[in-house]
């Protein structure tokens, strides 16, 4: 059993920065493939990032692209999306979630992810 825990959210300005963390406790991360989704009110789930377990490889929703940054550092244990240049549309509960093998084609996809942490709000004021 894989427990995720992020941290990191806050009331942020439009056009500040944060950076979320997702750590696990009683598991390595390292052999996990990583993802970051978020829920904003009255909406459905959406993927936001993603990191091949390696590192070597991420992917983004369009809307983040060039803004949000994921990374990894295995021998902290620890998972990161640094979010700059954040709108109103980034207001959100995010979510980390983890999976040692999610299909390629279906990166984007919450069910391809078993574990899940309990979401850290981020608010972004104008």
């Amino acid at each position: 059993q894989v427990q995720l825990v992020e941290s990191g959210g806050r009331l942020v300005q439009a056009g500040g920065s944060l950076r979320l963390s997702c750590t696990a406790s009683r598991r390595t991360l390292s052999r996990y493939a990583m993802a970051w989704f978020r829920q904003a009110a009255g909406k459905e789930r959406e993927f936001v990032a993603g990191i091949s377990w390696s590192g070597g490889s991420t992917v983004y929703e369009d809307s983040v692209k060039g803004r949000f940054t994921i990374s990894r550092d295995d021998a902290q244990n620890m998972v990161y999306l640094q979010m700059n240049a954040l709108k109103r549309e980034d207001t959100a509960v995010y979510y980390c979630a983890a999976d040692p093998a999610p299909h390629p084609a279906r990166i984007r996809t919450g069910s391809e992810y078993d574990y899940w942490g309990q979401g850290t709000q981020v608010t972004v004021s104008s």
